[in-house]
């Protein structure tokens, strides 16, 4: 066997974190559920947290980048197969020749050394670059890398094991645009707001180190590293520790198939990473099914473990899976999935979620008892595509494909998951897209009216709230937030933001040049571009002012029209939270029925006879219905009170209502 490409040993004897902590705190049960006392609900006041540990380490053992052996000793580890020598430099210091140890990799390990102390290695005696592996770049990816030691980080949230997946309101924040600063310190100043608002778990966009000083985060080329734009990995850490004291859960949006087009050193010193074999968007792919694939598998493994452990973070969301390409058997997503469970699932809740255009319902699998052995649950683009083309009417680009009858697409994915399930996709050429999923649980899907994606991957980055009248936002957003499956929000939405979320990054010179014209040329396509003056208003995603449009104004949630929509977030919320969530085991069928174009009737049958219904109409005329659905009215877009119904057999324009039917209640 090629030395070079054997399985690495490291990874099962050092992908286990290093946890610290006083011997009698140590906790030997499995990760609590809602019914056990352990559960904790969340914490509303910081004071009421109580830690049963103190003083608690967690490093992630890694055999890449610099590893803190003792309080001043490090080791080093560089895998260069290309080079022909390597030295390490730290400081000032003179360069230090590193041992070949062979198959590529080189070592070096050093005493004293201290922590904060900047290091870079030489290849060949002409190039030096910072540690792929860095847990730390302050000076931006180009420079050198800072050692970091985990143990220096003192935990409090031994007694946090998670939240269990069902009981997800996920909140997506791009760290940067959130707060005035910018900053992991100033999202820690807005956790009471949102614990309050009603969500249960925060999702960052990508943190890892990016070129220049603002980016969508999808660029990034030092995967181990917190963005120094940002903050420092203390930061981060305090940022989580501190949503955890707030009963909230924290999860990362990681990029594993690709790496972005500047600062990314591995083409120059170990090629290998890459490969031919598969191309993706952005060139040639990942390499995680050819030679030297496993140490490369292994490189991103370790980096889910690392977040997960050092940081303590409660899931990930993988960017973009159906750009990974890997004809392996297990393919990477599976094998990854498999160390992080074997790893960390005994007892704690850990959420690991895909974006994945090719609906690949298989990830998403079951056990006979209902726990999830893959990955946790998918976002659903059918969901907001079909619910988009109803609201406005918008029929290109992947839109086509729900345009023909969007409120049947809506319908399956209420009901079923995903709307394309095998089908053919006219977008896609004719191609079939997506796998069975009507045999998954509801919290299975991520549901969204808005992200990140499908707002700045329009021209001008347009919000939802300035393109659709207030009635049928209302009416989309009561049937997101009281739909089984779990919603997603985009920071600001709840007060009906209007500030837009272009896309944006830090590039300069011809890349930035190619960036700007490139995006351009992409919106040429479509109907509303053919005017070359029209395209030139595009906003140049790398100008510094694209960003700061970006930027949430919270002094606009005072005015009375975002005091409303806020009231109404708040209000579903804690109605899901209190009412539907407790439901959510129950469910064993579902089904809907199409009332027009525009309206549909989906229900969930509940365990005896129960049954959990919504009726909406995204339409702007009223509709006729034979008959209301079972059981009382919880909950309606036109009285919030939940006491009264609307007029017998008609459904109004721009309306959604929630009704349950108890189990206990006659047929």
């Amino acid at each position: 066997m090629d030395k070079s490409n054997r399985p690495n040993p490291l990874l099962e004897q050092t992908g286990k974190c290093n946890i610290t902590t006083p011997v009698q705190h140590q906790s030997k049960t499995n990760r609590p559920t809602r019914n056990q006392p352990a559960y904790r609900p969340p914490i509303n006041n910081e004071r009421d947290w109580d830690p049963v540990r103190t003083d608690m380490k967690r490093q992630h053992r890694m055999p890449f980048g610099a590893e803190f052996m003792t309080e001043d000793t490090v080791r080093f580890n560089f895998w260069a197969p290309t080079a022909r020598r390597v030295e390490l430099l730290i400081d000032n210091d003179r360069p230090r020749p590193m041992q070949a140890i062979g198959g590529g990799w080189y070592e070096q390990t050093c005493q004293p050394v201290l922590a904060d102390s900047r290091y870079s290695f030489q290849i060949d005696d002409d190039m030096r670059v910072p540690d792929p592996a860095s847990r730390y770049n302050p000076d931006d990816v180009h420079a050198a890398s800072q050692l970091i030691d985990p143990a220096a980080f003192d935990w409090c949230d031994g007694e946090w094991h998670g939240r269990p997946w069902e009981e997800a309101v996920i909140y997506e924040i791009h760290t940067g645009a959130f707060t005035p600063q910018g900053t992991f310190s100033a999202i820690e100043q807005k956790l009471g707001y949102l614990a309050d608002l009603g969500v249960t778990g925060i999702e960052l966009m990508p943190v890892a180190g990016f070129p220049g000083r603002c980016n969508w985060g999808y660029d990034g080329v030092l995967l181990f590293a917190p963005d120094s734009t940002y903050g420092t990995p203390d930061d981060l850490k305090r940022l989580v520790q501190s949503a955890h004291r707030h009963g909230l859960m924290v999860l990362l949006d990681v990029v594993y198939n690709h790496f972005g087009p500047e600062g990314n050193y591995l083409h120059c010193y170990a090629p290998q990473f890459f490969t031919d074999r598969h191309q993706t968007p952005w060139g040639r792919a990942i390499n995680f099914d050819g030679e030297y694939s496993r140490i490369i598998r292994d490189f991103f493994i370790h980096n889910a473990l690392y977040w997960l452990e050092e940081y303590h973070f409660d899931g990930l969301r993988v960017d973009a899976v159906h750009a990974i390409m890997d004809d392996s058997q297990p393919d990477f997503l599976e094998e990854l999935a498999q160390q992080v469970h074997a790893t960390l699932g005994a007892n704690r809740h850990i959420h690991l979620i895909l974006e994945n255009d090719h609906n690949a319902a298989h990830y998403l699998q079951r056990n006979r008892s209902g726990e999830c052995t893959g990955f946790t649950a998918q976002w659903n683009d059918d969901a907001h595509h079909a619910c988009h083309v109803l609201l406005t009417g918008e029929r290109d680009g992947y839109y086509a494909d729900y345009a023909d009858n969007p409120i049947l697409h809506l319908g399956r994915c209420l009901t079923e998951g995903f709307a394309y399930q095998g089908e053919v996709s006219i977008y896609r050429h004719g191609t079939p897209r997506g796998e069975p999923s009507a045999h998954l649980p509801a919290s299975a899907f991520v549901w969204f009216l808005q992200n990140h994606d499908q707002i700045g991957n329009r021209a001008f980055g347009e919000r939802l709230a300035t393109q659709v009248p207030p009635e049928a936002l209302r009416a989309a957003v009561i049937l997101l937030l009281l739909s089984p499956s779990v919603p997603l929000l985009f920071m600001g939405e709840e007060w009906g933001a209007r500030e837009p979320f272009p896309f944006f990054c830090g590039f300069t010179g011809e890349l930035a040049q190619a960036v700007t014209t490139g995006r351009r040329r992409e919106f040429a396509q479509f109907s509303g571009f053919h005017d070359p003056h029209r395209l030139q208003e595009i906003p140049d995603p790398c100008d510094a002012s694209t960003f700061l449009l970006a930027k949430l104004n919270w002094q606009t949630q005072n005015d009375p029209p975002h005091r409303a929509w806020l009231m109404l977030y708040r209000t579903l919320l804690a109605l899901r939270l209190q009412t539907i969530v407790p439901l959510l085991p129950d469910i064993t069928g579902s089904s809907f029925e199409i009332l027009t174009s525009h309206a549909l009737q989906a229900a969930w049958q509940l365990t005896g006879h129960g049954k959990l219904t919504i009726t909406v109409n995204l339409g702007d005329v009223p509709v006729k219905i034979s008959h209301l659905p079972p059981g009382r009215l919880l909950f309606s877009s036109h009285d919030q009170s939940g006491q009264s119904n609307p007029a017998p057999g008609m459904l109004p324009a721009f309306s959604a209502a929630l009704y349950l039917k108890d189990s206990h209640e006659s047929r």
